[in-house]
C-alpha cells in the first residue's frame, strides 16, 4: 500500500506544476494573438487537460472494459461541471461573455443528444457513432478557429511584455505532458487503493477514475483562479466536456465499440439511464443556462452544483 500512496502523491505534484505551466502558456498565447481567454480555454487548454480521459478511456475500451470508458466520459462531465466549475463559480462568481460561451454549449448538447440516442435508443455505441462523434469534434475545432479569427483584437498596452513564443509553446507542451503523467499515476495507483478497499469497478469508473482524470481540469481551474483568469477556467470546463463526449468517447468507440453497462440498477432500471445521463444533463444546464441568459455566474449556482455532486457520489456508493 505504501508504494501506491507514494506514487499517488507524486502524480499530484506533477498535476499541480503541469497545470501551472499550462495556464501560463495558454494565457500568454491568448495575449500574443489578441484572443479572448474564454476561447483559448475552450480549445487549447481543454485538449491538454482532456488527454488523461482520452488515454484512460481508449485503453479501457481496447482492453475490453467498455464500462470504464463509458463511466469515465460521463463521470468526467459531471465532475467537471458539478465540482470543478462549481468551485470556480462559488469562489469567484462573475461575468461571462454569452457570445463566446454559446458555441461550446451548443456543441456539448449536440454531442449529448448523440449519447442519449445511443444509450436510450440502441443500448450500445457502434463504430459509426464513434466516427460521427469525431466528426463533431472536427467541426467544433473548425468553428472555434473561425471564431478566433473573427474575434475583435484587444489593444496591447505598451507596458505589457509578451512572453517569447518558443517559451510559450514549451510551457504548453511540457505542462500537458506533466498533466498526463500525473493523471496516469493518480488513476492507476488511486484505483489500486480503491480496489483494496473493495470498491466495485463500475463505481470506480463513474467516481474515482472520473475524478482522477478530471484533476487536470481541477488544477487548471484553481490555478486560473489564483492567477485571476476565471474566464479561462470556465471555458476550459465547458470545452473539456465537449471533448469528453466527442473526442474521448469518439476515439474509444471507434477503436472498440461497446454496450451500455448493465452492472448497476436503480429502482430495477439501469442506473445509467435513470441517474448518470440525467444528472450529466442537469448539471450542465444549471452551469450554462444562467450564464447564457444573464451573462454572469452566481454563487448559488456553485453551491447547488456541489450539493448535486455530493449526492451523486453518495448514491453511487450506496446503490
Amino acid at each position: 500500500m505504501f508504494v501506491p500512496v507514494l506514487l499517488f502523491i507524486v502524480g499530484l505534484l506533477f498535476l499541480i506544476k503541469g497545470g501551472d505551466w499550462f495556464v501560463d502558456g495558454a494565457s500568454a498565447l491568448a495575449r500574443r494573438f489578441h484572443l479572448p481567454e474564454l476561447l483559448i480555454g475552450a480549445t487549447v487548454v481543454s485538449i491538454g487537460t482532456t488527454l488523461p480521459e482520452v488515454m484512460v478511456s481508449t485503453m479501457s475500451a481496447v482492453s475490453g472494459h467498455g464500462e470504464i470508458a463509458y463511466g469515465n466520459a460521463i463521470g468526467s462531465v459531471i465532475c467537471n461541471a458539478a465540482l470543478i466549475a462549481a468551485i470556480t463559480i462559488a469562489v469567484r462568481p462573475g461575468k461571462v461573455d454569452p457570445k463566446t460561451l454559446k458555441t461550446p454549449v451548443l456543441f456539448f448538447f449536440a454531442a449529448a443528444a448523440i449519447y442519449c440516442i445511443a444509450a436510450y435508443g440502441f443500448g450500445k455505441f457502434t463504430r459509426p457513432m464513434g466516427i460521427l462523434m469525431l466528426t463533431v469534434f472536427v467541426a467544433y475545432m473548425v468553428v472555434n478557429v473561425m471564431q478566433m479569427k473573427n474575434s475583435p483584437t484587444e489593444v496591447q498596452t505598451a507596458e505589457e511584455e509578451l512572453m517569447p513564443l518558443p517559451k510559450t509553446l514549451i510551457l504548453l507542451v511540457v505542462g500537458a505532458v506533466a498533466i498526463a503523467i500525473g493523471a496516469n499515476l493518480l488513476v492507476d495507483n488511486g484505483t489500486l487503493i480503491a480496489q483494496s478497499l473493495g470498491v466495485p469497478e463500475s463505481v470506480i469508473a463513474l467516481t474515482f477514475v472520473a475524478l482522477g482524470t478530471s484533476l487536470p481540469e481541477l488544477v487548471t481551474a484553481i490555478t486560473s483562479l489564483i492567477k485571476g483568469h476565471s474566464d479561462l477556467s470556465v471555458g476550459n470546463v465547458v470545452g473539456a466536456n465537449v471533448f469528453n463526449l466527442v473526442l474521448v468517447s469518439g476515439v474509444s468507440v471507434t477503436l472498440a465499440p461497446f454496450t451500455i453497462p448493465q452492472s448497476n440498477t436503480l429502482f430495477g432500471i439501469n442506473s445509467s439511464l435513470v441517474l448518470d445521463l440525467p444528472v450529466m444533463l442537469l448539471v450542465m444546464l444549471i452551469m450554462t443556462m444562467p450564464a447564457l441568459a444573464k451573462g454572469r455566474m452566481n454563487r448559488a449556482q456553485g453551491i447547488i452544483l456541489l450539493a448535486i455532486y455530493a449526492a451523486f457520489c453518495v448514491i453511487q456508493f450506496v446503490m
